[in-house]
């Protein structure tokens, strides 16, 4: 019997001239019926630790830094949890007009593909919840799905049960998402003026025994990095 799983995506530093070196996107995913459950766990925790509001990696502050910590120990911990990132170097690189059909968005979403075929198996069923961002967002997570079935050969669309965009508010495990992916574009943006950030990276880099900066093999599954360089013309 096919085990159904959650996968919530988001993404930084996407847009096409907000003069970002890099562009990432990144899921976190685990079984359908360890949802509950965890999210009751980033709910009890962020109670502990009075941390009050959405859990951001851009409300990250030195006042809250043992529950931040706690955080990665917790996710690290979690053996149902898992990570992909992917980040785009050399964002200034990109030549849309001859690769992409002039497209950002086609671009986007070609990575978005490239992010999410990585982790799907045909023989399981996945819920894939995406940050919503755009007015435009239904069509382009129709493409997605269809792109993403016929690549693993299930064209009956069996293998994705719901692809939908959802407000970050929504769910505790997509800013759980929002949080490690902050931490590794923080990483490759070479920032460091908040201390509470520089601190909570090199935790989750010492606990990973590696950096942030290199991919991993694809058979990493707790936390997978993939860099992408685009071609230069």
């Amino acid at each position: 019997m096919s085990e159904t799983f959650n996968v919530y995506c988001d993404e930084s530093c996407h847009l096409e001239d907000d003069k970002q070196p890099v562009m990432l996107l990144g899921a976190v995913w685990c079984p359908l019926d360890e949802v509950a459950r965890l999210s009751r766990e980033v709910q009890d925790m962020k109670t502990r630790h009075r941390a009050a509001g959405e859990l951001k990696w851009t409300k990250v502050s030195k006042a809250r830094l043992d529950f931040y910590l706690e955080l990665v120990d917790w996710f690290l911990a979690e053996a149902p949890l898992h990570f992909r990132g992917l980040v785009v170097l050399y964002k200034e690189r990109l030549n849309h007009a001859l690769f992409n059909q002039g497209s950002h968005d086609d671009f986007y979403y070609k990575m978005y593909f490239s992010l999410l075929s990585k982790i799907l198996n045909p023989e399981e069923r996945y819920n894939i919840y995406l940050d919503i961002k755009d007015t435009r967002s239904r069509l382009k997570l129709r493409k997605l799905g269809e792109a993403l079935c016929n690549d693993k050969y299930d064209f009956t669309s069996q293998m994705i049960g719901h692809l939908q965009n959802i407000r970050s508010h929504e769910s505790y495990l997509l800013q759980v998402c929002d949080f490690l992916l902050g931490a590794v574009s923080y990483r490759h943006r070479g920032l460091s003026g908040n201390p509470a950030k520089v601190a909570i990276i090199r935790h989750l880099e010492e606990r990973l025994g590696r950096e942030l900066l290199r991919s991993t093999p694809l058979r990493e599954e707790k936390f997978n990095l993939f860099l992408f360089t685009p071609r230069e013309v």
